[in-house]
Parts: structure tokens; C-alpha cells; sequence
């Protein structure tokens, strides 16, 4: 019976897990192993031409067709999107069929279990988003993606969803006075004449389609130095050249150097930081990271360097450890967030790290006054919502700043980094991190996570006390006075401060149900009291003495 009600209430505990599901059609049957992007530009048109290789193992025989993302042209989108021109799995020209955004490939016959097959797409047509065409801040044209979340199937025909994760290649001819960067290595850079010029890299990582990168401009390159034997490299516009090569360097090798000791190996073959035309702060592509062209003004402020640390932290937390679905997405930009914040401690002092977290608790009550239905993880789909707010941002941190002191430093820097090892290229859920995190602990985190992650509401505690001369005791009386249905278990340290001293004394209790009464014997008169003096729970606090 007792094991009964352990896996009921294990279930229960649970449950919204499952009922929660991005609504992508996820094909576990074939898996993309590898993309091939073979990309003309031109400077007469803003046209591209595409020629797509795409390596697929089928994992179970009897397939007849599957299906991947590509935008159509329309005249809804002012006549842009792609059109296909062939579709071949080797020499044979295959059918298929290209509407709704989506192409449906038949297999000319059923499929075998375990077989791999290379399929390309020939195509042609005027992105409606995802690359954008356009001129610099200086009105310079170039060619800059921005995939995220769902945004490269307007240009590159893909399994857009992070579950799939693929190494790459990009392939691309364009006018020659440009430089070319993407993800992975150079492989090669040739004038093919004709005013045109061949750039190949490849990345040998696997990773999601939103990840993939393509940057073409008039570039300055700069190999700033190196990391582990990869290069750290600076592409800013080179009307920029010299701001820009000042504020990139630093402090990027000192963050990969801490992220590789904290969490575990740098994944990709290099880092360069690009200025680009196409995001306003930051984009983690992998390997290959774009910072808003704005970013760049000579002045290597706090804003730009905390944007490259939080950007970097991705490499770690999105791109090497990548969420299964969007409903997960804290995953990435939670702990890209709070490890922000822990480059920033261990670099700059606990009192940046503080300042830091003050900061983020009040976003994050700010943030959930204008919208208080925002729960962390919930039923979200790029195709039909926005999949992030700033309170996946900043209360992601914080959950992690919270679970950091639950367990402790040595625990929780344990399980980061077993967490890392296990799904090191690959995908992971909030249920993956909370096993590790409880593997490493030795505590159930159940309730934590549910309490947390699951429900858009942050507890608010009114608390009385007042000071019992005669026996030297405080008596303090604790309310829950959030939505009456929701009630958390905390663990709440009330600190006292007697005459003269600036450091408090800690009083521990647990406050489970909506209200409790507590005494403690104390030393001293206390003059001051304080609920959670350390910072270290996501609450709102009310107190007044009896």
C-alpha cells in the first residue's frame, strides 16, 4: 500500500508533464543526420538559388513518405517564399508534394529499417523572413539568417523543431568583394571568376536547424587567439574594424575557460563573435555567434559584455544541451541566464552576482504583474505562439539560483555537469535535469520543480512577529496570501539583527500550508526583523512588527 501511494503521488506530481506537449508533428522514425546548403547570392536580386543535400536514416521499414518544413510562395507574403524545382534521392526525380509550408517527399518504395538515404532539393525564390537581405547600419547590403525559433524553413527546407539534430554544411557563391562565415570550419575559399567567389564551411557538430548560421557582408576578421587548439575569432563590419575588434576581445576566452572547468567541454571546432544586421541583442548560434550591429561601439560596456557571456553560456546550454520540445525552453535561456550570472560571480565578485539577482527578482514580479498566466513550462508551439517571455529568462535564473542553495554548490556543480555529459550533443527535458539533480543531491526535487516550473504564480508571505522580553523568544507568525488555491512548501530563513550589528542571525522554518506560528529563543534584543536575508527565495515579502 505504501508503495502505492508513493507511485500515485509520484504520478500526480507529474502529470502536467505530460499533458503539456508541443504540438510539432514529431517523426521519431527517420532522423536527419547531415544537411548540405549550397546557396548562390547575387548582388541584381535578392533571389537565392538553393540545391539541398539531406542524409536521412530511416529507423523503421514500411515508411511510404515523411514530411519536412519549407515556406511557400504566396501571395499572402507578397509573392515571396520558396518554390521547388526537383526533388531527387540520388538520380531519380521523386514526387512530392510542396503546400501548407511543408513538403510531403514519397519514397519511390517502402522503406527498410536502419537505411540511410541522401535526398536533395533543388529550389529557388525571395525569403519572406529568416535570411534577411538588406543593408547594414552603414548601407552596406548583406545577407544575415535569424532562424530562431521556427524561421529556417523560409529559406532552407529543414526539419525546423529543436528535437532533430544534424551536422551541416553551407556551400555559397557570391559576389566576390564579401567574406562568408557560418558554422564550423573553413574548408574552403575560392574566386571562381566572374565576380564571384566559393566560401565552404562545415560544422561536424550535430545541432538544431535554428542553430545554423549565415553571415555575408563586408567583413574585418580578426583571430583574436585560441582556445584548447579552436580559434576565437572577432567579423565586424569593417567600417567598424576597430570598435569592434576592442569590444570582442574580452572576455571571451576567460568564459569558455570557465564554462569548460564548470560544466564540462567547449563542443564546436571554433567561436567567433559576428556583427550582424539581423537580431537586436544576441543569437547563440553554434559556433558562430551574431550580436546586433548596435552592440559594437568601442566602448566594451556592461551591456555588450554581458550579452557575449550570455551568448556564450548558450554554446553550453541550448546548443550542445538542447531542449526536446519548446515547452522545455527554459533549458536554454534560464540557465544561459544564470550562468551569466555565474561567470559574472566568479569573475567580477559575489556582489556583482547579488547585484545581479536583485535585479532579475524584480523583473521577474514586474514581468508577471502584466502577464500572470506565464508559467515557465507549458503548452507552447513556435507555429502557433511566442515560446519565450523575459520570465523564462530571468525566473529560470533564478529557479537555478534558488535550487543552487537548496542542495548546495558542490551538489549542484555535480549535476550540471552529469547533466552535460549525458546529453552532450543530443536533447534533454526538465524530468532529464531534475534526475540528475536528484541523483547528485540525494534529495527528491519533485515538488521544487512542480512548484517552480509548472504554475505561473510566485509566493507572497506577510509575516508578524513580535518580542517576548520575559522569555527571550520571538514569536512570528507566517501567511500565504497568494491565490488561495496554490499554496507552496518553502524553506524560509528569518534573520535577526540585534544592536549595533549589520549581520543577521538565521532562523530556520518550513512553511507548508497558509499559515504557521513559530517561537524561537533568541540571544539578544532584536531590533530588526528580515524574511529571507541571504536573497535566495522567489518571493514577495511583507512584515510588520505585532
Amino acid at each position: 500500500m505504501k508503495n502505492i501511494k508513493k507511485y500515485l503521488i509520484t504520478f500526480f506530481i507529474l502529470l502536467p508533464r505530460f499533458l503539456w506537449a508541443d504540438q510539432y508533428p514529431i517523426n521519431k522514425n527517420i532522423d536527419v543526420k547531415h544537411y548540405s546548403f549550397e546557396i548562390n547570392l547575387s548582388d541584381s536580386s535578392n533571389e537565392i538559388i538553393g540545391h539541398t543535400k539531406i542524409k536521412i536514416l530511416f529507423k523503421k521499414e514500411g515508411i511510404q513518405n515523411f514530411r519536412l518544413d519549407f515556406i511557400n510562395k504566396s501571395i499572402d507574403k507578397k509573392g515571396k517564399g520558396m518554390v521547388i524545382d526537383a526533388i531527387k534521392l540520388g538520380n531519380q526525380s521523386i514526387s512530392f508534394t510542396h503546400q501548407n509550408d511543408a513538403i510531403i517527399i514519397n519514397l519511390p518504395q517502402v522503406s527498410n529499417s536502419e537505411t540511410e538515404l541522401e535526398f536533395s532539393i533543388q529550389y529557388h525564390g525571395i525569403p519572406f523572413d529568416g535570411l534577411r537581405i538588406d543593408t547594414t547600419k552603414f548601407g552596406d547590403r548583406s545577407f544575415f539568417n535569424e532562424n530562431w525559433p521556427n524561421r529556417a524553413r523560409h529559406w532552407l527546407p529543414t526539419i525546423d523543431h529543436p528535437y532533430d539534430k544534424a551536422t551541416s554544411e553551407f556551400i555559397v557563391k557570391a559576389p566576390s568583394h564579401y567574406k562568408v562565415v557560418s558554422n564550423g570550419l573553413l574548408l574552403e575559399e575560392s574566386d571562381l571568376g566572374n565576380n564571384t567567389k566559393l566560401t565552404h564551411w562545415k560544422q561536424s557538430i550535430p545541432v538544431s536547424s535554428w542553430l545554423f548560421v549565415l553571415g555575408v557582408a563586408d567583413f574585418a576578421v580578426q583571430f583574436v587567439d585560441e582556445f584548447e587548439c579552436k580559434s576565437i575569432q572577432t567579423w565586424v563590419y569593417s567600417k567598424n574594424r576597430e570598435a569592434g575588434f576592442y569590444d570582442f576581445k574580452e572576455p571571451t576566452k576567460k568564459v569558455l575557460e570557465f564554462y569548460s572547468s564548470y560544466v564540462g567541454p567547449f563542443a564546436y571546432e571554433k567561436l567567433a563573435n559576428i556583427q550582424s544586421a539581423s537580431v537586436g541583442g544576441g543569437m547563440e548560434t553554434s559556433s558562430a555567434i551574431f550580436y546586433g550591429e548596435n552592440l559594437v561601439n568601442g566602448k566594451r560596456d556592461e551591456r555588450t559584455r554581458n550579452v557575449v557571456i550570455h551568448e556564450i553560456a548558450h554554446q553550453w546550454f541550448g546548443n550542445a544541451v538542447t531542449e526536446t520540445t519548446w515547452d522545455d525552453v527554459w533549458l536554454s535561456e534560464g540557465f544561459a541566464t544564470f550562468f551569466t550570472l555565474l561567470f559574472i560571480e566568479n569573475e567580477y565578485g559575489q556582489d556583482e552576482y547579488k547585484n545581479g539577482i536583485v535585479k532579475a527578482k524584480k523583473s521577474v514580479f514586474n514581468m508577471m504583474s502584466k502577464n500572470p498566466n506565464f508559467s515557465i513550462i507549458a503548452n507552447r508551439s513556435a507555429e502557433k505562439e511566442e515560446v519565450t517571455t523575459g520570465i523564462t529568462y530571468q525566473k529560470g535564473a533564478w529557479v537555478l539560483h534558488m535550487l543552487r542553495d537548496l542542495i548546495g554548490e558542490k551538489n549542484f556543480k555535480k549535476g550540471i555537469q552529469s547533466y552535460y555529459k549525458i546529453f552532450y550533443n543530443a536533447n534533454a527535458t526538465t524530468d532529464d535535469f531534475r534526475f540528475e539533480m536528484e541523483k547528485a543531491s540525494g534529495k527528491d526535487l519533485k515538488i521544487f520543480f512542480k512548484q517552480w516550473l509548472y504554475q505561473p504564480v510566485n509566493p507572497i508571505i506577510d509575516a508578524k512577529w513580535s518580542f517576548d522580553s520575559v522569555n527571550n523568544k520571538i514569536n512570528i507568525e507566517l501567511t500565504q496570501t497568494q491565490i488561495a488555491d496554490i499554496i507552496f512548501d518553502l524553506p524560509i530563513e528569518i534573520g535577526y539583527y540585534t544592536k549595533g550589528s549589520n549581520t543577521p542571525i538565521l532562523l530556520k522554518l518550513n512553511l507548508n500550508k497558509k499559515q504557521i506560528n513559530q517561537s524561537f529563543k533568541v540571544k539578544g534584543i532584536p531590533e530588526k526583523i528580515e524574511i529571507d536575508p541571504r536573497n535566495v527565495l522567489l518571493s514577495s515579502n511583507n512584515i510588520s512588527n505585532k
